[in-house]
């Protein structure tokens, strides 16, 4: 991917811990790979917690080198990265120091990125604050999740957002479209004729999508407290992902062309009647247990979590499509903390054959299925039924790797990389449009207005397992399971 698009790159939040782990990894393997990033290019952090340049380098040389190259640091490509980096020491509360930041960016080449690596209570008053100065011309920006609690206060940051920059300047990112195995979803689905054809109801059993974490709140008590995993994760990461899973071919890859198909799915998605939630929706909270070997507490007891709490950490849902391609096919969500495994994937289960004279195992649903795994391991795997070796007709599963290191000698770019590229070229198909997030925040408040109005505290679960039993129990009224169940 070489570029000649020369950029300013301006980073909000510039000492956080987003920008350590993630933004400036994956801006410094741009710059390493050659060719990526425009020799003219600049990055601007913007933070008010170190005094000056100096100290920013000194940070950045402590807090995001161990976040860099699996393969080891080149030193001198980090010592040309830093070349790049300047630094602007601004109150973000104070709209008058927005002067040093124009003053700083105004003899600087190319495109303004903007990226707000901040809370979303910031991003109003920054977006005021850029344009109080005239930095919101030629200019895009990028939105961090989450954004907004609700409908409601999503729509009044958009609008205010919308008010200082166009539609097709904002860049709202889910850091899952991004992901190699995604992009390769798309490829499979819409370049080869071989699966297609079997992209329906009638081919398909059930579908799982799966983000599972081992981790806990960590540091984020206060903000999780107030969030719960259905704000987190299911209303943009799964939903999202359920998007580029279900939608139509779209008649280009342009970007408009793209999220009109997925803003198609998402209006689509059969609305959750109220009084069937206890049926379709599960929702949990992690109590003790342990991990890997060592004890985790219980998610009341973590730092920031009031010890009444009745926030959810754990959400499994049935959700149905209501078009002619899906009609009829449940898809299952799951997302959770403190799970048994750090795991994300897509599980596509297509029907058993009508009839076998093979032997039961044939008849199986579930024998043939696609799993698309984005994390930890970023791997794609189609599995079928083949005769064992021996006497007899004896079936077993095997399944065929699309190992892409195999086949590609360049490596796999990594999702924060592929997606600020796409920021600084101008590339919208894999952020978020204002309609698609309305569209998914219409659904999901049903289930967080019965939940509020519930009197019902989240199903428990041990820390180092996958859920509540209710999740297991909601798959096998239909006659399935979650894919490590059956394994």
């Amino acid at each position: 991917m070489q570029t000649d698009s020369s950029f300013t790159f301006v980073l909000f939040g510039g000492t956080g811990d987003l920008s350590m782990r993630k933004i400036l990894p994956a801006l410094y393997e741009a710059h390493r790979a050659g060719g990526m990033l425009a020799d003219s290019g600049k990055i601007v952090a913007v933070a008010r917690h170190v005094a000056g340049r100096a100290d920013y380098l000194e940070w950045v040389n402590e807090h995001v080198k161990p976040h860099v190259s699996k393969n080891g640091l080149d030193e001198t490509a980090w010592a040309s990265f830093l070349d790049r980096i300047e630094f602007v020491k601004i109150d973000l509360g104070n709209p008058e120091d927005f002067t040093l930041l124009r003053d700083a960016v105004s003899g600087l080449p190319g495109i303004r990125v903007f990226y707000l690596a901040t809370g979303p209570s910031l991003f109003v008053p920054i977006c005021h604050a850029l344009a109080s100065v005239g930095l919101n011309e030629n200019s895009r920006i990028v939105l961090e999740k989450p954004l907004g609690y609700d409908l409601k206060s999503s729509n009044a940051i958009n609008d205010a957002v919308g008010e200082i920059f166009a539609e097709e300047q904002i860049y709202r990112i889910d850091h899952y479209l991004g992901k190699e195995p995604v992009q390769n979803l798309l490829a499979l689905r819409f370049g080869n004729v071989l699966f297609e054809p079997l992209w329906r109801r009638e081919w398909v059993e059930s579908i799982q999508i799966t983000i599972a974490e081992e981790l806990g709140v960590e540091a984020r008590g206060d903000f999780y407290d107030n969030t719960g995993a259905l704000r987190d994760m299911v209303q943009n990461h799964l939903l999202q992902l359920l998007s580029i899973v279900a939608m139509e071919p779209p008649h280009s890859m342009d970007s408009d062309s793209v999220r009109d198909e997925k803003l198609r799915v998402l209006r689509a998605l059969k609305p959750i009647d109220p009084r069937d939630i206890g049926k379709v929706a599960v929702r949990g909270q992690y109590h003790a247990g342990v991990i890997r070997g060592t004890a985790v507490p219980a998610y009341a007891t973590e730092p920031g979590v009031k010890q009444d709490s009745t926030t959810e950490t754990f959400v499994a849902l049935k959700v149905e499509i209501e078009n002619w391609r899906w009609a009829g096919v449940p898809f299952f969500l799951r997302t959770g903390k403190r799970l048994a495994d750090r795991v994300a994937e897509i599980v596509v289960n297509f029907r058993a054959v009508p009839h076998s004279a093979l032997g039961a195992s044939a008849l199986r649903g579930g024998a043939n299925r696609l799993v698309i795994r984005l994390q930890p391991n970023e791997t794609i795997r189609l599995y079928c039924l083949a005769k064992q070796p021996g006497e007899g007709m004896n079936l077993a599963s095997v399944h065929l790797d699309l190992a892409f290191d195999r086949f590609f000698r360049e490596g796999q770019m990594e999702a924060y990389q592929r997606l600020l590229l796409d920021v600084i070229n101008g590339r919208l198909a894999l952020f978020v449009r204002r309609d698609e997030q309305e569209a998914a925040w219409r659904w999901v408040e049903p289930i967080l207005n019965e939940w509020a109005a519930s009197n019902k505290p989240p199903k428990p679960y041990a820390a180092g397992t996958w859920g509540p039993a209710a999740a297991s129990a909601m798959l096998a009224q239909h006659g399935t399971c979650w894919l490590e169940e059956e394994n």
